[in-house]
């Protein structure tokens, strides 16, 4: 008989009471039993071809059929504006301005039979697999929420010990608009296994406007690591290197006692002295280091930034890195009206310059193999042009990109109909793009893990590997 323990405490072993399992036959964990949870907590169990994801999270709802599968002989409120160009991938054509990314659709995976039901803007089904959520009670984060592959993975203790093994930029989800947008979390897992988020001071050139649909000013800066100036009594210029820092953070800590909200606060607090300590992480940020052409190649705006960092960030050992793509001005996909200047103008040339450096990056650096690139939003959009030029949100049918760690050379996967509006070939979930990801990571696709109430979850929701995308 299989029992779950609720009891968060710690046992020896560094594992929880509720990962502790009394097992009887065979566990209802995917046959995660305690000795294989303890050989994962060791690290000795994921061996597949991936040993680092990094995501590009194109939040607000990529248009398809303006980037990827476009319809040249559909009608012109179909088809819109753009026209398409040959890739280095025979057969396949991609938006005329994603020249630079044409030249590498030979390496990578692309599909175009993404499909779900949850109409939402957050990036919840993206990270999770859980595409069966309500708009309205979905949208923001709670601790009921299913968690994260990062989450998931930090709980298996895959990663390192001498950085963060799950970082998530420029900011946490729905910063732009003063909410918190779920998805990222490690929701009933607990919030230690939340991702570390970095921290960015919005600023725009030109300046925002404030005018419906004018999408101009261009997000700037970089995101940077968070700071220890919100500790009572504790900043960084007050504490003079590692050991004071751990004794002042332990000094504190026994001020303020042993309370749940605490304890939450104090894993906030620990996870930001280490990456403020760690030599590795620091020097990842420091994008300085980097040669003046590479800095150029990648844009010295904040999402040049980003790719750039998440490059850095993969070489110095970090897991699982999201670039999330949401800020005001050209900082996000949602284009209800005039989509096609803003596609054109801001959104396209952006991705077109950071994707291809990031690819390029890796090969050089012989890191692609081995790092899983992912380049996707949570939905399409409509297949017909909206009165205002635009188009509305689509679950119905979008793509997903994929590059390296595992992945098909020069494949394309899954079909839609003639105006782009939904699948006719092997549909693909929310759920199947995760199992796919954990299947590449080593991690078991079918792995469950216990929710508040311990009853066993999948954590790729019902979703199988997609085994056509996998070399």
């Amino acid at each position: 008989m299989l029992r779950v323990l609720g009891n968060p405490a710690r046992t020896c072993d560094g594992v929880t009471r509720r990962e502790a399992l009394s097992v009887g036959g065979f566990s209802l964990f995917g046959g995660l039993t305690l000795p294989r949870l303890l050989e994962a907590r060791n690290g000795r169990q994921f061996d597949g071809p991936a040993k680092s994801i990094i995501l590009i999270n194109l939040f607000g709802g990529p248009s398809h059929i303006d980037m990827f599968d476009m319809k040249p002989d559909a009608p012109a409120e179909i088809r819109g504006e753009f026209r398409p160009i040959s890739s280095s991938l025979p057969g396949l054509q991609v938006c005329e301005h994603l020249p630079r990314i044409a030249k590498w659709m030979d390496r990578a995976t692309l599909i175009r039979s993404f499909s779900h039901g949850y109409n939402s803007h957050n990036p919840y089904g993206v990270l999770t697999g859980f595409n069966e959520g309500d708009n309205e009670e979905g949208y923001f984060a709670k601790q009921t929420d299913h968690p994260s592959m990062g989450s998931v993975c930090q709980y298996l203790g895959m990663g390192r010990k001498d950085v963060p093994s799950y970082v998530f930029m420029p900011s946490f989800p729905g910063f732009s608009q003063a909410l918190r947008r779920s998805g990222p979390y490690g929701g009933y897992l607990g919030s230690q296994y939340d991702p570390c988020f970095t921290i960015w001071e919005p600023s725009y050139e030109p300046k925002l406007s404030e005018v419906k649909y004018e999408y101009d000013a261009l997000p700037q800066g970089r995101p940077q690591l968070p700071s220890l100036d919100d500790l009572p009594d504790i900043t960084v210029d007050r504490l003079d290197g590692r050991r004071s820092l751990l004794h002042g953070l332990d000094a504190a800590l026994k001020r303020f006692g042993e309370s749940r909200a605490f304890e939450r606060a104090d894993h906030f607090q620990r996870q930001a002295l280490a990456l403020l300590t760690s030599d590795k992480t620091r020097a990842a940020f420091d994008l300085d280091q980097e040669p003046s052409a590479t800095r150029d190649r990648y844009g010295r705006d904040l999402y040049g930034n980003c790719g750039l960092l998440a490059r850095r960030l993969v070489e110095a050992g970090v897991l699982f890195t999201c670039v999330y793509m949401e800020s005001k001005g050209t900082g996000h996909w949602d284009s209800h009206g005039r989509i096609f200047p803003h596609l054109k103008n801001n959104l396209l040339p952006v991705l077109d310059r950071v994707y291809p450096a990031l690819i390029q990056d890796l090969e050089e650096r012989r890191l692609l193999d081995s790092t899983l690139v992912i380049v996707m939003g949570e939905m399409g959009r409509t297949p017909r042009v909206n009165v205002e030029a635009g188009r509305h949100h689509w679950p119905q049918c979008g793509f997903s990109l994929l590059t390296g760690g595992g992945v098909k050379q020069g494949h394309i996967y899954g079909k839609s109909d003639n105006h782009a509006g939904f699948p006719v070939e092997d549909k693909v979930s929310g759920g199947d793009i995760v199992a796919t990801i954990y299947k590449l990571l080593g991690v078991d696709p079918q792995l469950h893990v216990p929710d508040l109430r311990g009853r066993p979850i999948h954590v790729a929701h019902g979703g199988s590997p997609v085994d056509g995308v996998i070399a």
